[in-house]
């Protein structure tokens, strides 16, 4: 890795403390490695943190937390050059699987101890990053009510799947959202849009016809079709089997700009897990080797090539 190097720890993501940082730190200190640790007390003060680092001189920044700090530090370090290395640990850790790095983190820093650098994609929406999803409509609405019912009853299935069952309960209407995508304009009437970028997570969910659009070097773009709330129902379980299929139970379009305007202002949009407030009209691109992160070795000779036949 190149030094100096920075990492920012989440203090909120997982198990972690000032001991459990200094443990997964160790290897950077034995092979005399310059670097400086700084611990995040509140997920809000990411974006500051990541900007200090960048301009402070770092030459590699790596992020410990779930995929939420990982967005955060990313957009920060977006078209700099600055070496972007993941420690993961967060609940699912995607984007840090998709590069192959495990889920533990003392066999990820040994991963990034001998790991290269290597030019990564991303997804934009208004400025902001995304490395997952991006979403709007009811998928927002149910990270909200989840993160409620976890504070209340603590973190459980049984908690996620009754707060995900009250979303639904309260469900009026679909969104009228006109679409540009590639020039072409559309309205549509849906509850839900979801933008995907990372082939990884679609494979984990069973959406493998979404897989090739990103290999391709697009975003892939699922927007569900109008129903009523008893409808609803029945499209979210299918969504949870792995048994909904594109141009049955929703569209997919592949596209590498999209821009949604809705009649509201403002709407929440769902980045990565974290919810933020943005201002229409929502412009998401595809941002090919925005990042430069580190992989493991063994997977670099892998690696797709976005746009090739």
């Amino acid at each position: 890795m190149r030094e100096p190097i920075c990492v920012l720890a989440n203090a909120g993501s997982g198990k972690k403390s000032a001991a459990r940082i200094d443990q997964l730190t160790a290897p950077l200190r034995a092979a005399g490695l310059a670097h400086e640790v700084r611990l995040i007390r509140f997920g809000a003060q990411i974006p500051a943190a990541a900007r200090k680092a960048r301009d402070d001189g770092f030459a590699t920044v790596i992020a410990a937390g779930g995929d939420g700090t990982i967005c955060g530090v990313a957009t920060e370090l977006a078209g700099t050059g600055i070496a972007l290395g993941i420690l993961p640990l967060g609940t699912f850790n995607f984007f840090a699987r998709s590069l192959g790095l495990e889920n533990d983190p003392e066999t990820a820093m040994a991963q990034l101890m001998t790991g290269v650098e290597t030019p990564a994609a991303a997804g934009e929406v208004n400025g902001k990053l995304f490395l997952n999803n991006a979403s709007l409509g009811l998928y927002p609405a149910l990270l909200e009510r989840r993160e409620a019912a976890y504070a209340k009853w603590g973190r459980s299935r049984l908690a996620a799947y009754w707060s995900g069952l009250r979303v639904l309960a309260t469900y009026n209407r679909p969104s009228r959202m006109t679409l540009t995508i590639d020039g072409v304009v559309q309205v549509r009437h849906s509850p839900m849009i979801f933008v995907a970028q990372n082939a990884y997570q679609l494979e984990e969910y069973g959406m493998d016809e979404g897989v090739d659009l990103i290999r391709a070097g697009q975003l892939a773009v699922y927007i569900a079709p109008e129903l009523r709330r008893w409808q609803l129902l029945g499209f979210a379980l299918r969504i949870a089997m792995r048994m909904a299929r594109p141009y049955r139970d929703f569209t997919l379009i592949g596209t590498k700009s999209l821009q949604i305007e809705t009649r509201a202002r403002r709407r929440t949009i769902a980045r990565d897990g974290e919810r933020e407030k943005m201002a229409a009209p929502f412009a998401f691109r595809a941002r090919p080797d925005v990042l430069t992160v580190i992989m493991p070795v063994a997977q670099t000779a892998a690696l797709p090539v976005p746009g090739a036949a």
